[in-house]
């Protein structure tokens, strides 16, 4: 995620546990985006996920291999390199699983410390640790209706279902914008006073890694440059789109960003 942001203009630092010689890798491979990095050492081996494309079929197969036991020592670390961020920052953007070893409420503390700092927390998690964090209250989540289901504990099969389990996030105080996404079907952007539903733009899907944080990232990116709701939505539609367009982890390119965002239809409901 952050290097799409990078990508975009934005001022951006990642902060992440490095370790064993993928550490390495991952530590050189982020330097090379020209993103900065705040890493703390781990003893463990860095994870690594891989996908898998079988080329007769076209399907793709991802592998999410475990990653390592983080002791409480170097979790808490990566907490005291939050807190040592520049008072500058305004946007924080908790992303991904938690490391075996670290409690589901390590994104909650991040949510504590970024309303003491007056920062707008960005939470894009899944499981427990995603539920914990809502109660601490954020600024913006991001799941994935796949995600959303567990969380609200229903099927959410209609628009309506999904709009109402939203809005009862907001209505708690859990969150300020909730943006659901769809996959094939699109996404959703739900606020105290609005709601947006976005069609999936028509295109040749030739990889869905790393959709979901593009979409993010340039909703993230768009806020900060102070544009409104439905412009960061039609942003965020547009680059969970252009990654689809990119094989690999390459992520989106700004340029597809920027010649698919046009064509982003946005539905007042």
């Amino acid at each position: 995620m952050a290097r799409v942001l990078k990508r975009l203009g934005a001022d951006v630092t990642a902060i992440y546990p490095t370790g064993g010689a993928l550490g390495q890798l991952l530590r050189r491979l982020v330097d090379q985006e020209g993103v900065p990095g705040l890493t703390t050492p781990v003893s463990g081996e860095t994870r690594e996920d891989f996908t898998v494309i079988e080329q007769s079929t076209g399907r793709q197969y991802r592998f999410v291999l475990p990653g390592p036991q983080l002791s409480e020592q170097e979790w808490r670390a990566c907490l005291d390199a939050f807190t040592s961020l520049d008072q500058r920052v305004r946007f924080v953007v908790g992303s991904g699983s938690l490391p075996p070893g670290v409690p589901d409420d390590f994104y909650g503390r991040i949510a504590q410390a970024a309303k003491q700092a007056g920062r707008k927390l960005v939470i894009d998690t899944s499981g427990a640790p995603l539920k914990v964090t809502l109660q601490a209250g954020v600024y913006f989540v991001k799941p994935s209706l796949r995600e959303f289901k567990p969380l609200m504990g229903e099927s959410l099969e209609s628009q309506a279902d999904r709009i109402t389990a939203c809005r009862s996030l907001i209505d708690s105080g859990q969150v300020e914008i909730v943006a659901l996404t769809l996959g094939e079907r699109g996404a959703l952007l739900v606020t105290r006073d609005r709601v947006l539903c976005a069609r999936a733009l028509p295109i040749k899907l030739v990889n869905v890694v790393g959709a979901g944080d593009s979409f993010l990232a340039a909703m993230v990116w768009s806020l900060a440059s102070g544009h409104g709701i439905e412009t960061a939505f039609r942003y965020g539609v547009a680059a969970g789109s252009a990654a689809l367009l990119m094989p690999g982890t390459e992520l989106c390119r700004r340029e597809d960003l920027e010649r698919l965002v046009n064509d982003v239809k946005l539905e007042a409901i």
